[in-house]
């Protein structure tokens, strides 16, 4: 491909298809281990606690994967400005099923004692760093391949990756909850979950033989192989030099999706089954219904967006999260069905609204010379900012104040945050070309 010529006019089917099922996969290895670590892993890995301190161990592990996660970003954002998106993405998605299986087949502190819970951490880690580099090069796969005006919508296809992940985790988990006992779950059986992301591998292959890198990163090969000064040599180096301001604000756009996101399909888990007694299959049943939701939610924003603007979907998301945060809980604490059920759904909503214009917005923050790095890196600090330690912090604060308005606050508080963040940063949705002037719209010869 020349210096300046177009990108592709569409992304390809196949890549959409690859990138979602791919994306879905990725992202369902990373949230199994939020739901054992609110059902499971507290007594399997700190048998000698107490049902709360296991809890707050177990989440404490959840966050190790989003420690890692920046990471992640920084070596894969690297690699993938400098030898191509899908190099690294391929590399990810191996390190994630590998760490996944071996979560799966991994002994408990009853069997090997100490050892359990600290190869726990380390494989928790590789998925973190996993997950950090292939989020970058998916959307950069698909919002590269894709026309200026199509950019929103071609990003949600990994976008989607997460909601899909977690309504695939909690239907392997209602399925396997459903068909054995639950002393056969806690034993083993929460096992097979962990052990299903052998599916990944022929998606791995299927990328590898069958899809190729970006029309965006072909040119900057292009421009290095002619020497030119606009190729960066160390894109890492350049971004935390040049951009660190949007870096931040990048990062501020995800703590109010994030922080409810995670309070949803983890920090309520462990609160709704502990603290109200509500039973366990129920909870697992809303978190799909609300994810199934997302899924329409982000599509839909992500291609309003390339008509709209990413800013406005996104300041209406957060606006929605904000004055949402204290009805959330009063419904929560219902304890009822319905009312766990209409708050996970708006709150759903108001974050999906936000996620789905990001893949495009964080991508064109950045120049292609260092967009992989300068994206991943702002949207894997908001990982270890807000993602991680949010179900951590939520068991953290309730069990201080004895109240869920302590937690309300902590999702107003993120919503603000992101509102503030768009708020600063410009919008970058491509303006649509002039139409031709009907005089010079006569073909020549």
């Amino acid at each position: 491909m020349a210096a300046g010529a177009p990108p592709a006019p569409g992304t390809p089917k196949k890549l959409l298809v690859a990138a979602l099922i791919a994306s879905s996969i990725e992202w369902y290895d990373f949230f199994i281990y939020a739901t054992a670590a609110a059902l499971v892993f507290g007594h399997l890995f700190f048998p000698g606690a107490s049902p709360l301190i296991g809890v707050l161990l177990s989440f404490a592990t959840f966050w190790a994967g989003f420690i890692a996660r920046p990471i992640g970003g920084l070596v894969f954002g690297h690699l993938g400005d400098k030898i191509g998106r899908k190099p690294a993405v391929v590399t990810c998605l191996i390190m994630m099923g590998a760490a996944t299986f071996l979560i799966g087949v991994l002994p408990g502190a009853a069997t090997i004692g100490v050892a359990a819970p600290i190869l726990l951490v380390a494989l928790r880690f590789l998925q973190g760093i996993a997950v950090g580099g292939q989020w970058g090069g998916i959307v950069l796969l698909l919002t590269e391949n894709a026309g200026g005006g199509r950019r929103g919508m071609a990003g949600t296809f990994g976008q989607m990756g997460v909601p899909l992940g977690v309504i695939l985790g909690n239907v392997v988990f209602l399925a396997v909850g459903a068909l054995m006992s639950p002393e056969s779950f806690q034993d083993w059986g929460w096992r097979i979950p962990f052990l299903a992301s052998a599916v990944l591998a022929p998606v791995v292959l299927f990328i590898q033989l069958k899809i190729e890198d970006t029309p965006v990163f072909r040119e900057l090969q292009e421009r290095k192989e002619e020497r030119d000064q606009q190729v960066v040599r160390a894109p890492l180096v350049e971004v935390l030099r040049t951009r660190k301001r949007t870096v931040l604000l990048g990062a501020g756009l995800l703590f109010a999706t994030n922080s409810i996101f995670y309070v949803s399909i983890s920090g309520l888990l462990d609160y709704g089954t502990r603290e109200l007694g509500m039973p366990r299959q129920s909870l697992l049943a809303i978190s799909l219904v609300s994810s199934l939701v997302g899924v329409f939610v982000i599509f839909l924003s992500g291609a309003l967006s390339d008509r709209w603007g990413r800013r406005p979907l996104i300041l209406v998301g957060a606006g929605l999260l904000a004055v949402w945060a204290f009805p959330f809980f009063w419904l929560v604490d219902t304890a009822t069905v319905l009312g766990v059920a209409v708050a996970a759904t708006v709150g759903s909503i108001g974050s999906s609204l936000t996620y789905g214009p990001l893949a495009a917005y964080l991508s064109e923050l950045f120049e292609p010379r260092v967009r992989y790095s300068g994206a991943s890196l702002a949207y894997q600090l908001a990982a270890i900012l807000v993602s991680g330690g949010t179900p951590f912090i939520m068991t953290a604060l309730l069990a201080a104040t004895g109240s869920s308005a302590s937690v309300s606050a902590y999702l107003l508080l993120m919503g603000l945050c992101t509102l503030a963040s768009a708020l600063l940063l410009r919008e970058t949705r491509p303006k649509p070309a002039p139409a031709p002037h009907p005089r010079r719209a006569v073909a020549e010869p």
